[in-house]
């Protein structure tokens, strides 16, 4: 009973509202859902990044994404995600994931492999073994997670755990809509948030360059990242 509303009299027949028609109630609620999706959509940007190394020249594979305390409130981990091994090289070579992400490790090769991590982040064993194991991986802090395998020390690999939904990575087979050295990330509420770049290639330990970057309730807000020091 809502307040400020008489109680009914004990024998005063109490009237229930007549029930809506489904196809109505379905209607109203698509339309109310769609109302909001469009404000939504009405009220989000788009942020374009291009990605340059000390020479000016554009960067493949660099991963860009927005942090800000609102986006952490919107992370939702990603279901499905896999770091394989195949041909005795992890793929991808370089994995993003959001928080509270689990991963699978499936081994597709015919040899056995033994997958470890000794990041700070997350720090893991998958001892000798093929096929997939039963267990995935929780990644339930944000970082980089370097990935090598105790039997074949040429496999190297990498996760980045993001804390935010708003990330892209710049393409490594570029196109004419997806030029190499740019990257672009869609429908960005309108906020203040720190944008970060980080690369495979920076030296071991090196955190993600940082830029304030303020995102329009439409429209696109623009960045141009030079990252130096990059190892060959």
């Amino acid at each position: 009973m809502k307040p400020g509303r008489p109680h009914p009299h004990p024998h005063q027949p109490v009237h229930l509202p007549q029930a809506t028609h489904p196809g109505r109630a379905r209607s109203a609620v698509w339309g109310a859902g769609a109302l909001l999706g469009l404000c939504a959509a009405a009220h989000a940007g788009t942020v374009q990044v291009e990605v340059l190394d000390g020479a000016g020249k554009p960067v493949a594979d660099a991963v860009v994404f927005l942090d800000s305390a609102e986006a952490r409130k919107l992370v939702k981990p990603l279901t499905g995600a896999e770091m394989a091994q195949e041909k005795r090289q992890f793929l991808p070579g370089l994995l993003v994931v959001p928080v509270g992400t689990e991963v699978l490790f499936p081994n597709r090769d015919t040899v056995r492999h033994h997958v470890y991590s000794f990041s700070q982040v997350k720090k893991f064993e998958l001892k000798l073994y093929t096929g997939t194991p039963a267990n995935p991986v929780l990644f339930d802090r944000a970082g980089v997670v370097s990935l090598g395998c105790n039997i074949h020390d040429q496999m190297v690999g990498w996760i980045l755990v993001v804390d935010t939904p708003y990330y892209a990575r710049t393409p490594s087979n570029p196109t004419a809509t997806a030029p190499l050295g740019r990257a672009q990330i869609d429908n960005v509420p309108p906020g203040t948030y720190t944008l970060r770049t980080w690369h495979t290639r920076l030296p071991v330990g090196a955190p993600a360059l940082e830029l304030p970057i303020t995102v329009p309730a439409t429209g696109v807000a623009a960045a141009s990242v030079r990252l130096t020091g990059l190892q060959p």
